[in-house]
């Protein structure tokens, strides 16, 4: 952590997919035990901004700080490594592996059985249905059980902080509401998170504080609820 009390400061990153700018100096914080959300528009940069952190895309200038270090263009491995997990959008699992073989999968880096069994035991504490599963197919599962798979698969290293990349898209209903009920079950047993989400009023009444970007740059920032109140905010991106 650094002398703000951060654990994660993106200061001034810019980032590009071959000569195409995305992002153009944004800056994102992170403090332990928040949970932050990231919303704007489509194509605002709002991926890119987590690849770029979590060492899949290099940044062209700015810094990113984790943990009191300076991780920028540290591949993903490492950053892994040093306790920051990253769940990408479209709940990739491996389908033809068990649900149980997916959670040992994210633990690669526990060699200790003790500390596996530990590690699952609290995953299945967040989500049960995955104890209940743990012999299916992972291929077999509903859509938003695969994304408690991908979440739960996260935390199986116990992260300082786990980036989520739209945790809700493309699931029925009833899942967006249990993943947002999930998000702040992770939060209260100790889980700090940053989130990116289309769903913004939803992932804005469950932040701490929020980001709004735009065309790549920071548009808004605030406590969720400030945002959510903000007229501005409001007819730009909560469609009212």
């Amino acid at each position: 952590m650094d002398g703000n009390g951060l654990l994660l400061k993106a200061d001034g990153i810019r980032a590009a997919y071959g000569k195409m700018d995305i992002l153009h100096g944004i800056n994102l914080e992170v403090r332990p035990g928040e949970l932050v959300t990231v919303i704007g528009p489509n194509g605002a940069g709002k991926s890119t901004a987590f690849k770029t952190i979590v060492g899949f895309l290099r940044p062209k200038s700015g810094r990113i700080l984790f943990d009191g270090r300076d991780i920028t263009g540290l591949p993903p491995y490492e950053v892994l490594r040093l306790g920051l997990a990253y769940v990408p959008q479209g709940r990739i699992v491996f389908p033809e592996m068990t649900v149980l073989e997916n959670l040992e999968m994210g633990a690669y880096i526990i060699r200790v059985p003790a500390r596996m069994k530990e590690a699952l035991d609290r995953v299945t504490a967040i989500f049960p249905i995955l104890g209940e599963r743990k012999r299916q197919l992972a291929g077999s599962l509903s859509g938003g059980e695969q994304q408690m798979l991908a979440i739960g698969r996260a935390l199986m290293t116990t992260p300082k902080l786990i980036l989520l990349d739209e945790p809700s898209l493309g699931l029925a209903p009833k899942f967006v509401t249990l993943i947002f009920v999930k998000l702040l079950e992770m939060k209260r047993v100790g889980y700090t998170m940053m989130v990116v989400e289309q769903n913004a009023a939803k992932a804005l009444s469950v932040a701490d504080r929020g980001y709004v970007l735009e065309l790549g740059q920071n548009r808004f920032e605030g406590t969720g609820q400030a945002l959510l109140n903000d007229p501005e905010v409001k007819r730009l991106y909560l469609g009212g």
